[in-house]
């Protein structure tokens, strides 16, 4: 009898030691625990595979039984917005902290710090990426999804349809739609702008024939736009020369206003230089080696963008190779 009585408290003694991952959830806008709901994702060949699912208690204290192996997501749904917590091979699953957000469709602390216009012409075509990097210092996350976080403006003759990549803090890419709005080549994109750093990445492909004409219109309110080309390829018109980046040779130009009209001659590949030095193709420094000379001289402007934009481009455009897709899909 006595051992019939100790086996429930045995059991119940060795129920944390199965437990896969435990942890609290914060809800860092108040300082307080947050009810929300938690997926236990398995990371694969196939992707992201959801294995567990369960709700964060008034204490915000949440466990989920399943003893996963391998790479891990802990995805945290809070007012509409998803938060994402990696866990490494060997990495602790106990006592994991995860952070929510009040969501707000007011921007507060959210804004576009930087605009980036890469041009890619070739004889027939020109591929454009625009790059929108973003800053949330407030303590609530900016997610409208009736008006949309980013509007943008497409330029007309745009052929097919515009790829739109979106990537939060500490986040992975996710691919996003591109709605129309009631206004005329203005669109807008649903995409959550937590606190943190965030991107919202476009690519479309225009019709091209040197010499040709690119318009832009910035939406947002926020840092300068920066057009950036490969050195085989000239802008005339509302744009000012910022200089050249010396190992990619990259050209940066900033745009002189809210409307910029441009024309660009020649053609040239952005993968090349990219490609060139980060010593994939012929033997040049890696990107690591010249991000820190960049913020030494007197590029600080080039430096801030570029070094950013080229750790993007050396990881698409390697992609697009590969699979032959020219506007880099991922």
């Amino acid at each position: 009898m006595r051992s019939e009585k100790l086996l429930p408290i045995a059991f119940l003694a060795v129920l944390p030691a199965l437990a896969g991952v435990d942890g609290t959830v914060t809800n860092q806008t108040t300082g307080k625990p947050a009810v929300a709901t938690v997926t236990l994702y398995k990371l694969g060949e196939a992707g992201m595979e959801s294995m567990e699912t369960v709700k964060s208690a008034a204490d915000g204290k949440f466990t989920i039984t399943m003893d996963l192996k391998g790479p891990r997501l802990i995805q945290t749904a809070f007012e509409g917005v998803t938060y994402n917590h990696m866990l490494p091979p060997g990495a602790p699953s106990t006592g994991v902290a995860l952070d929510v957000y009040n969501a707000s469709k007011q921007p507060g602390g959210a804004k576009v710090i930087r605009h980036g216009v890469l041009l890619e012409p070739s004889e027939k075509e020109m591929v454009v990426r625009e790059i929108y990097f973003w800053e949330n210092n407030g303590k609530t996350a900016y997610n409208d999804p009736d008006g949309g976080t980013l509007k943008f403006f497409l330029p007309p003759g745009v052929i097919g349809k515009v790829e739109v990549n979106a990537t939060a803090p500490q986040g992975m890419p996710i691919r996003r739609p591109a709605d129309k709005t009631s206004q005329a080549n203005v669109y807008k994109v649903d995409f959550p702008i937590k606190p943190g750093q965030s991107r919202i990445e476009l690519t479309y492909t225009l019709p091209y024939t040197s010499p040709a004409t690119f318009v832009g219109k910035d939406l947002f309110k926020g840092g300068a736009t920066q057009v950036v080309v490969p050195s085989t390829v000239t802008l005339k018109g509302d744009v000012e020369l910022l200089g050249k980046e010396p190992d990619t040779q990259l050209v940066m130009y900033t745009a002189k206003g809210t409307e910029y009209k441009v024309e660009v001659e020649g053609t040239g590949s952005l993968r090349a230089a990219v490609g060139d030095v980060d010593g994939e193709e012929g033997g040049g420094p890696g990107i690591d080696q010249i991000m820190p000379r960049l913020y030494s001289k007197m590029y600080w402007v080039l430096g801030l963008a570029l070094s950013i934009l080229a750790l993007t481009f050396a990881v698409q455009f390697r992609a697009s190779v590969s699979t032959g897709n020219v506007a880099g899909k991922r």
